[in-house]
């Protein structure tokens, strides 16, 4: 069952029927166009789909063509269910159940991911997805039995009466003698030795909620091919935008290795001859995905507007197609005469300069300051003749002109 969420066209509210029958609630975070592949992601202990390091990882990934479906186990976050009769087998089984909705509705997921416990569970869960080549992980445990110290000191009560209520993260929980029960008869390490699949351990050495020594006996236990990427001064939840965002481009560049030349399309969608594609990115405020040419570039403002600096500003994107259009122009102008220059840099800069050499100006004028410099053996006379062509480039000639600019809603 599939929503398209109001106001982010890049990400979708979905539905499906999880392991013990109920209906999970997801996100299907997507790129503005045809997907290179899916990835599914597998959240923390007692967690939900929209933790940072989930919302964070797989939004980043849409950046480079990913779509990635992220999820509430059974009884978290906005799923249906009794979190007290779940455990981490549940939790595989509704990660191969996210799988074969993937495959029903969409395609099966090429890569999964997951995080801390989520981490343990892709591991187990990828013996039971066939198509899915490669796996990684972030903070896991080597040892599902690890989440029992976030409650150790209950446990003998659950041992005693059958279950008993623990708080995780600022909320209460129930927890039963069979989630104890199941999480000791689980060998993550054997699946990860038999894994089949190529392996990503991924973990920060100061990590003091999973220890380090979990990435190395999984890393260890794995065949080949296997990598091992510090995550240095992160922390476990991966708080930091820039170590969610550092994790997503690595997962995207190390996973290429191991995608079928028939996924791997360029990163960027071909629209239309001549369209500029702008849309929301759902990354942050004011962030923008522009595919200009079938090339994906991002767009947004500074912070100290309120934007997260994730991309060119739009004044950016106006004087860079001025000195595009200047350098690319003299380039042709030189090879055409024949003259010896060998390179242009063109330094431009936008301002906002009261009207005041302007008697039909009030207020506030637009200024672009451009500076070229021309590396050649060039004389004084082919300079002088340089800069007369670099006016007549053709984003100059509009600049200078009437723009007339049409609007219409689309459909």
């Amino acid at each position: 069952m599939r929503e398209k969420e109001t106001g982010l066209a890049d990400s979708h509210k979905v539905t499906f029927q999880g392991s013990q029958g109920d209906m999970l609630a997801a996100r299907l975070d997507t790129p503005i166009g045809p997907p290179r592949g899916y990835a599914l992601f597998a959240h923390c202990f007692s967690c939900s789909k929209d933790v940072y390091a989930a919302a964070r990882i797989s939004k980043a990934l849409t950046r480079h063509g990913w779509s990635v479906l992220r999820f509430d186990f059974t009884g978290l976050g906005a799923s249906e269910g009794d979190f007290a009769n779940t455990n981490f087998s549940s939790n595989v089984e509704d990660l191969v159940a996210a799988a074969d909705f993937l495959r029903r509705d969409y395609q099966a997921p090429l890569m999964l991911i997951g995080h801390s416990l989520g981490g343990a569970a892709v591991l187990m869960a990828a013996l039971q997805i066939s198509e899915a080549v490669a796996v990684a992980t972030i903070g896991a445990p080597s040892d599902p039995n690890h989440v029992a110290h976030n409650f150790a000191q209950h446990i003998q009560e659950i041992e005693r009466e059958g279950e008993a209520q623990v708080t995780l993260g600022g909320r209460p929980f129930t927890i039963k003698r069979q989630f104890l029960d199941d999480i000791k008869n689980h060998n993550v390490l054997r699946a990860a030795n038999i894994l089949k699949k190529a392996l990503l351990v991924m973990h920060a050495p100061l990590d003091d909620y999973v220890g380090v020594e979990n990435a190395s006996e999984i890393f260890l236990a794995a065949r080949h091919p296997k990598s091992f990427i510090s995550l240095d001064n992160a922390d476990h939840l991966l708080t930091r935008k820039r170590d969610a965002f550092y994790v997503a481009n690595l997962l995207n560049c190390w996973v290429d290795r191991y995608l079928p030349e028939s996924e791997m399309p360029n990163d960027a969608p071909n629209g239309q001859d001549g369209a500029v594609i702008v849309r929301e990115t759902g990354l942050g405020k004011y962030g923008n995905y522009v595919v200009a040419g079938g090339h994906l570039q991002h767009a947004s403002e500074p912070e100290s507007v309120g934007g997260d600096n994730s991309g060119s500003t739009p004044y950016d994107y106006l004087t860079a197609a001025l000195g595009a259009c200047t350098s690319i122009t003299l380039r042709m102008y030189a090879d055409l005469k024949k003259l010896p220059l060998k390179r242009v840099t063109v330094k431009l800069r936008h301002e906002k300069k009261h009207a005041e050499d302007c008697e039909a100006c009030t207020g506030k004028v637009d200024h672009i300051s451009r500076e070229i410099q021309l590396e050649g053996d060039l004389d004084d006379e082919q300079k002088v003749r340089l800069l007369e062509i670099a006016d007549r480039c053709p984003v100059h000639k509009t600049l200078n002109a009437p723009v007339i600019i049409t609007t219409a809603l689309a459909e």
